[in-house]
């Protein structure tokens, strides 16, 4: 069996964090790191840190998630899904030009966030498949 996917759930909210993580680690069996801001996770990716999908809130203290989503993908993350989450439909615009996969608006529900995380296992199986 495949190894979980590892998550990074950046979000500045603690019920926020609390609630998607809980859904991503219960629902979705995501191995889930937290980071409170886009520095915390820019960071995260400089110390070597990789991950298979990303989610990220738009408004954030000390570095927002777009700008986050630019610095990691000027790092050569191009691998990682990054999903960017808001509660303002206009944040969609921000963070596709920012170098976002997808996003998905506040509340995030499980039948939004399952074929995501459905599409990164098809990805790593397919990956998998062509070593073997």
């Amino acid at each position: 069996m495949a190894s979980s996917l590892r998550a990074l759930l950046v979000e500045d909210t603690a019920v926020q964090r609390m609630v998607v993580s809980a859904m991503l680690r219960n629902q979705f069996h995501c191995e889930t790191t937290l980071a409170k801001n886009g520095k915390e996770a820019v960071d995260m990716f400089l110390e070597g840190n990789t991950f298979d999908i990303v989610f990220c809130d738009r408004d954030m203290p000390i570095m927002t998630g777009p700008e986050a989503v630019v610095k990691i993908r000027a790092m050569g993350a191009t691998d990682v899904k990054i999903v960017g989450l808001s509660d303002d439909d206009n944040a969609m615009e921000a963070f596709i030009s920012a170098g976002a996969d997808d996003f998905v608006p506040k509340p995030v529900r499980p039948e939004t966030v399952g074929p995501m995380i459905q599409e990164v296992i098809n990805k790593k199986l397919e990956q998998l498949a062509a070593l073997a």
